[in-house]
């Protein structure tokens, strides 16, 4: 495929994922003529293979900014495209009096996207959870059907103009010029969305930025228990996960103890959580490993730590597995890769796992700088 089979483009978007749609979707509410480039057939990546879970109230910063602009979007774009998009909010069950104390705190600094909950309220919501002394409703939070969002939201803005190209790879950028494995195209803009990839086409900048790629294993698992959980639920390993905790004066308590009761689980990141697909199964998950290049091979224990601390959770002896899987995300320093390599050219990649999250708020500052 040539130039000339390819109008020239006022943006031209790298990437199918959410973090190269948020960028589509901001640019065509202004209006912008734009192409989508995606070296796959659809998305494989982050974009399908996380927990939909929107956790908003647990950022804190740039993020937190990020992911509350990109709430009321992705309830939009849900309702635009068609795909589930629920304000079902999230729990987090405490099962220790350290774990009360940071979410306590936490409710101090966040007044009302912060509900407390008692035992008694938390066995109303979360029937299922053993061993819960209490928790916190995070109602701001969202979860969103993942396997469809990323299809649905390109074929709704493909309905709205924007040209997608798929199973083509970008081989290089210059200023003005895209090229491909099938050919170049001309644009006065370019936006990059490769995620972990991104050191594939700039190998120096993420060496500068010391991105890594970041490997996680999760499973989807039927409900033992046959019963709608409509929020997202977090355990006290989440704790050790969100930026928002950090300035939570009792969390080293939380630290200090899980690392002597479950030194495995913390030294292997464990995020332990899960939220409910459509069809009624969990996902699960997730611990966390981190390098340049991944091994190919997966280590069964980490699959049996996500399996057994949910089962337990659950207070159920064993769970089935349906799907296994591996996740990869880009990681680094800061939680957001924005670089400018050339003229009309930006990088973005959100190096902190949370791109669902937060790409639909990211994407409007990165168009503002680059326009």
């Amino acid at each position: 495929m040539t130039s000339s089979r390819w109008p020239q483009a006022d943006l031209v978007v790298v990437g199918a994922g959410i973090v190269g749609l948020a960028h589509a979707y901001d640019a065509v509410l202004r209006g912008l003529e734009v192409t989508v480039i995606e070296r796959n057939e659809f998305a494989v990546g982050a974009s399908v293979r996380n927990f939909g879970h929107g956790c908003i109230t647990a950022q804190s910063g740039a993020a937190l900014d990020y992911a509350m602009q990109a709430r009321s979007r992705w309830t939009q774009l849900g309702k635009n495209a068609g795909f589930a998009v629920a304000e079902t909010g999230t729990i987090v069950l405490a099962r220790a009096a350290d774990e009360l104390a940071v979410l306590t705190e936490f409710a101090e600094q966040r007044g009302d996207d912060v509900v407390l909950l008692d035992r008694a309220a938390i066995a109303d919501r979360a029937p299922f959870a053993a061993g819960v002394i209490g928790g916190a409703l995070f109602p701001l939070d969202l979860r969103i059907d993942v396997r469809a969002a990323a299809a649905a939201i390109a074929t709704w803005l493909a309905d709205q103009g924007v040209r997608f190209v798929w199973d083509t790879s970008v081989t290089g950028i210059e200023p003005g010029v895209v090229r491909t494995s099938r050919g170049s195209i001309t644009t006065r803009r370019a936006v990059v969305c490769l995620g972990h990839d991104v050191d594939r086409l700039f190998p120096d900048l993420a060496f500068a930025h010391d991105v890594r790629r970041c490997a996680l294993q999760m499973l989807r698992v039927a409900d033992p228990h046959g019963r709608p959980i409509a929020p997202a639920v977090l355990t006290g390993h989440s704790l050790l996960r969100y930026d928002g905790f950090e300035d939570c004066a009792s969390l080293p308590e939380v630290r200090n103890r899980l690392t002597a009761e479950s030194p495995y689980a913390v030294a292997a990141g464990l995020n332990l959580m899960f939220t409910q697909r459509p069809d009624g199964s969990l996902t699960i998950g997730d611990t966390h490993d981190y390098d340049r290049t991944l091994s190919p091979f997966t280590d069964e224990r980490l699959d049996a730590l996500v399996l057994d601390e949910t089962a337990r959770l659950l207070g159920v002896p064993q769970l089935r597995v349906l799907e296994r899987w591996q996740g990869v995300y880009a990681s680094a320093p800061e939680p957001f890769l924005i670089a400018t390599p050339t003229d009309g050219v930006r990088v973005v990649s959100v190096t902190s796992g949370i791109g669902m999250t937060t790409a639909l708020g990211l994407a409007p500052s990165v168009l503002d700088s680059l326009l």
